[in-house]
């Protein structure tokens, strides 16, 4: 079998050289195309691997890329989802680790005044501590609820400071002598609260000069 290829408008080499094949019918150089189409063989159309290759290599579709851009944005608010609540988290825990630090350093200062003080008034409210100091200080440490505050007062001049805020709750329970006119110990409890989380702390002094 002949292996030879040829174009279109090629003329067909079979001995008639007065024609030329054009789309698939042979045209005598009158003008005359003879008879119906006939199909060129398809072993005749050039194929090159190349092309076929071409072919096959595709990139992203328009739907491809819209869901590709669809995951990304997902996972870009996921993230920044995920950073704004370790944020605000982290300022939660800084605003209630002062607050708690700051009620700590109050129970210290007056439990650290009652151990040493002289007399203690065994008639002040529950939301009251009145004593006094080693050193002869007047003082009254007075929570009061309207603005949840724990106040420092001094009585001989009368001023006042703001000792702990974000106060909820305040308590001293008080042992007093047999006599009744001084006490034995003061037992000290304070809630604080900082947005959603709340924290409650206790303490004890004794009065050194009434354990007798």
């Amino acid at each position: 079998m002949d292996d030879r290829r040829w174009t279109m408008d090629e003329p067909m080499d079979d001995g008639r050289t007065d024609g030329r094949w054009t789309k698939g019918r042979w045209t005598s150089p009158m003008g005359i195309s003879h008879g119906c189409c006939v199909p060129r063989p398809s072993s005749l159309v050039p194929r090159p691997s190349s092309l076929v290759r071409r072919c096959r290599i595709t990139g992203f579709t328009l739907v491809e890329l819209l869901l590709a851009l669809a995951i990304s944005a997902m996972l870009l608010a996921a993230v920044g989802a995920a950073f704004n609540a370790s944020a605000v988290n982290y300022r939660e825990n800084e605003k209630i680790f002062k607050t708690i630090n700051n009620a700590r350093q109050a129970l210290f200062r007056m439990t650290r005044q009652l151990r040493t003080a002289d007399a203690v008034d065994p008639n002040a409210p529950s939301n009251e501590c009145s004593f006094l100091t080693s050193i002869g200080e007047d003082l009254t440490y007075e929570f009061r609820s309207a603005d949840n505050r724990l106040y420092l007062i001094t009585n001989s001049d009368a001023q006042e400071y703001v000792l702990c805020d974000n106060v909820t709750a305040m308590s001293f329970n008080r042992i007093l002598t047999d006599d009744g006119l001084d006490c034995k110990s003061v037992q000290i409890s304070i809630t604080v609260a900082s947005g959603d989380m709340e924290r409650t702390m206790a303490a004890a002094a004794v009065v050194r000069r009434n354990l007798n």
